[in-house]
């Protein structure tokens, strides 16, 4: 009876235990800007490792630091810094949320292609967001209504877009706040007069990156901090990361990892 016992408590031990747990399963999940390295990394350490599963999710940068806090995830992706209330909280929790920083960022402003606006300074993109300026002939572009598009308030692209740019203010109501920047990216293409903001790994022909304060988001004025909304992207782990997930942020932070990074868009650390 004993050895009866003994045996089904050690299955459901086993049931219990987190897949996350597990030495060759890695689960990931937060920030939308910071998915694309994420999951290209995650295909091509896979590839290399056939025996490891990694799982990557989106969800915004709030959703990656909770995930780590909840105990639900390995890693979190966020494209800012943690929050202090995020830092004290964990603590209290005994979690101890860890940065690493992986990949180089600037947030692109962009406008539909068929705007002839081609540059804005912080305070014009202030003014707008903020709902001060509302027609693009305001700024010497065309007779059209402004529209804003921006990210929701889970976004830690959202975050250091109010941080850097709005210092404060907020972001007017009338505002439409989206999940992604895919979809930020897909309504600006698809709305004349939109204006938007999304990572530097998310430009396409689709859309029309402006300068701001006269500089382009590129890979150099990102590195030289040049370019006025620039940032760096993070894995956060619960303390120093250990075993699988030591190994793949490794792996990231290798030159191959910040090729990946690269190629995706965005800029290396390196």
């Amino acid at each position: 009876m004993k050895f009866k016992i003994l045996a089904i408590l050690t299955v459901l031990t086993l049931l219990t235990v987190p897949a996350f747990a597990q030495d060759n399963r890695l689960t990931i999940a937060g920030s939308t800007t910071v998915l694309p390295i994420a999951q290209a990394a995650a295909e091509t350490y896979m590839d290399m490792h056939p025996d490891v599963n990694i799982s990557v999710r989106g969800g915004g940068s709030s959703v990656g630091i909770a995930s780590i806090m909840a105990g639900t995830a390995d890693i979190g992706d966020a494209s800012r810094h943690a929050k202090t209330k995020e830092l004290a909280a964990a603590r209290e929790n005994g979690i101890k949320l860890y940065e690493n920083v992986v990949a180089n960022d600037g947030i692109a402003v962009v406008v539909n292609p068929s705007n002839s606006i081609d540059g804005l300074t912080t305070a014009q993109l202030k003014s707008i967001y903020a709902g001060e300026v509302q027609n693009w002939k305001e700024l010497g572009g065309p007779n059209k209504p402004i529209v804003m598009i921006s990210r929701d308030t889970s976004s830690g692209t959202f975050e250091v877009f109010s941080k850097m740019v709005m210092k404060g203010s907020p972001v007017a109501a009338s505002a439409l706040k989206l999940a992604s920047n895919n979809a930020v990216a897909t309504t600006v293409s698809n709305t004349p007069g939109a204006i938007g903001y999304v990572g530097l790994g998310y430009l396409t022909n689709n859309i029309k990156a402006i300068t701001i304060d006269n500089v382009m988001p590129t890979k150099k004025t990102i590195q030289t901090k040049e370019y006025p909304i620039a940032r760096t992207l993070h894995m956060y782990t619960n303390g120093k990361p250990t075993g699988l997930a030591k190994k793949f942020i490794g792996f990231i932070l290798s030159a191959k990892g910040q090729e990946i990074a690269e190629e995706q868009g965005f800029v290396s650390i390196n």
